[in-house]
């Protein structure tokens, strides 16, 4: 007779954030890069369009688990007080496929993506005080404030949303966390050390000719190959820095409505730890989400509930 499976825990958002916090979910993508992780094997992400928008579904594999994220897109759950990424992972097993966790979708994923971003930026950023631009007022702009300061000072703030009573709401909060906020105005550009694009825009949101030299750009808004955060004008000037090429090329539309194509130089983020970086021209580093962030910050979560409840946490 079969053994009866344990029934899997599930993390819900507050749980995951309780158990693996921002600098842990940096340190988790940093460690799976530094262990010889290549990017561009990553199964490619797969997009269905429903009714509603897009249904994602996103597996991997590492040596100890194997994962799988199925997402959902909806731009109109906003309007309706609803999330606009809704969805559920599932962690299981690498030798017998077997369920050990189910994690909240959406907060995987406001925890990872900030978190492959701060590795990029502390990569890609002078170890100093930084002036930072911020595109954005939902769940990805406060994580990426969050995994800025984990890796870099914020001397200033500076916030840009599409709606003024959202983006001076955001301001106040982050003014009470204690930083040095404010709403961006019309300089904000050219003055920034650092733009975060957390937005889901479909046309550019700045002009790129305003950039500083020495300035870094994060853009992680799309996947999509016909949207873009960021003009060609800012892809034209600045280094190139991406998760993967493989996954860049096929769904970062910042770059292939710029033009980029197999034949200009893309830096990936395992290339990025050891590479020498220019800071005397613009850097770009530009997302789109890969399934391995999400095992790996998974892993990492299910390793620490592992260790604080041992004979709780299903392992096997």
């Amino acid at each position: 007779m079969s053994e009866t499976a344990p029934v899997p825990r599930h993390l819900t958002a507050e749980a995951l954030r309780t158990v693996l916090p921002m600098d842990a979910a940096i340190a988790a993508i940093d460690a799976a890069l530094a262990a010889g992780l290549d990017p561009e094997a990553d199964p490619a992400r797969t997009a269905v369009d429903v009714p509603a928008g897009q249904l994602l579904l996103m597996p991997a594999s590492s040596a100890r688990y194997a994962g799988v994220k199925i997402a959902g897109v909806a731009p109109a759950n906003p309007a309706r007080g609803l999330p606009r990424i809704t969805g559920t992972y599932l962690l299981l097993d690498g030798a017998t496929l077997q369920p050990l966790a189910t994690f909240d979708g959406p907060a995987l994923t406001a925890l990872r993506t900030p978190a492959v971003s701060a590795v990029a930026i502390a990569a890609l950023t002078e170890d100093r005080p930084l002036d930072v631009l911020l595109y954005g007022t939902g769940p990805q702009a406060a994580g990426h404030v969050e995994a800025v300061r984990a890796v870099r000072t914020i001397r200033r703030l500076r916030v840009a949303g599409r709606d003024p009573a959202r983006t001076a709401g955001f301001v106040d909060r982050c003014v009470e966390a204690g930083m040095p906020a404010e709403v961006a105005d019309a300089a904000a550009v050219g003055a920034a050390d650092l733009v975060v694009c957390c937005t889901s825009s479909r046309t550019p949101l700045f002009d790129g000719a305003l950039l500083a030299e020495h300035a870094t750009v994060v853009a992680m808004g799309s996947h999509e190959p016909a949207v873009r955060e960021v003009d060609t004008a800012t892809v034209r000037r600045a280094l190139l820095y991406v998760e993967a090429r493989s996954a860049a090329l096929r769904e970062a539309g910042d770059l292939l409505l710029a033009g980029v194509d197999d034949r200009r130089a893309l830096v990936n983020l395992a290339e990025l730890r050891t590479a020498t970086v220019r800071r005397d021209v613009p850097r770009l580093f530009k997302s789109v989400g890969m399934a391995w962030q999400d095992i790996a910050v998974a892993a990492a979560a299910q390793a620490r509930l592992a260790a604080a409840e041992p004979g709780r946490v299903v392992e096997r």
